[in-house]
C-alpha cells in the first residue's frame, strides 16, 4: 500500500468528485455521495463499485486524488465503565 501525506490509499477505483457533494465510505463499505445543504438538486447515490473492508481504529475518506484512503484516528481509547 502506498503511504501518502494525507493517509494510506486503500482502493484501486478512482471516484470522480463533483462540486456540491460530500463523499464518504458508508457502513456497507461502498463510497456514497450526499448533496451539501446548498445543493438543492442533488440526491444521495452510491458512486463506488469497490467494497472497502474497514479496520477498527481508522477513519476512511475520499482523498483529493479521488481514491479511498485511511488515517489512524488521533484519539486515545478510554476505559469502559
Amino acid at each position: 500500500m502506498n503511504m501518502a501525506k494525507s493517509g494510506e490509499k486503500v482502493s484501486k477505483e478512482k471516484i470522480e468528485r463533483k462540486p456540491g457533494f460530500l463523499y464518504y465510505v458508508g457502513s456497507d463499505g461502498y463510497v456514497w455521495q450526499n448533496p451539501m445543504k446548498s445543493n438543492k438538486s442533488g440526491k444521495k447515490a452510491k458512486v463506488g463499485t469497490e467494497k472497502i473492508e474497514r479496520e477498527k481504529g481508522y477513519i476512511y475518506f475520499v482523498d483529493s486524488e479521488g481514491y479511498v484512503s485511511r488515517a489512524k484516528m488521533a484519539r486515545k481509547s478510554r476505559a469502559k465503565k
